[in-house]
């Protein structure tokens, strides 16, 4: 058997993406799935300043759109929504258009059922 090297391993293009129908936008976005640091990043920012559980208010506040924005990406892999502002206007659009994004999201980042709800505080 023959096993990975840490050069292998790190090269690896790795970041599975797919394209999005999202009809109420008028065409299609490509998702890409969070890396590890990317995910970590989005999980602690739901946590409280404790950094021992989650503050459920501020997990719910805009999870959707804070999430879509995260895997949204442009054909060379650059976040195409950044900033809270940006974020924000997102989570203004369908809701039905971002639950569509989200769950490609989730899928593609590794982010079960089990662990959307512990975020959540659900």
């Amino acid at each position: 058997m023959s096993y990975l090297s840490a050069d292998e391993i790190l090269n690896a293009d790795d970041l599975l993406r797919e394209p999005v129908d999202v009809p109420e936008w008028g065409g299609t976005v490509l998702v890409q799935g969070m890396s590890g640091t990317e995910r970590d990043k989005f999980e602690a920012a739901m946590l409280n300043k404790q950094m021992n559980g989650v503050d459920k208010d501020k997990a719910m506040d805009m999870y959707r759109a804070r999430l879509a924005a995260a895997c949204i990406v442009d054909e060379s892999g650059k976040r195409l929504f950044q900033g809270d502002a940006v974020v924000k206007r997102l989570g203004q659009k369908s809701a039905q258009a971002l639950t569509r994004v989200v769950e490609v999201a989730s899928r593609l980042s590794g982010l079960s059922d089990a662990d959307v709800e512990e975020l959540t505080g659900n």
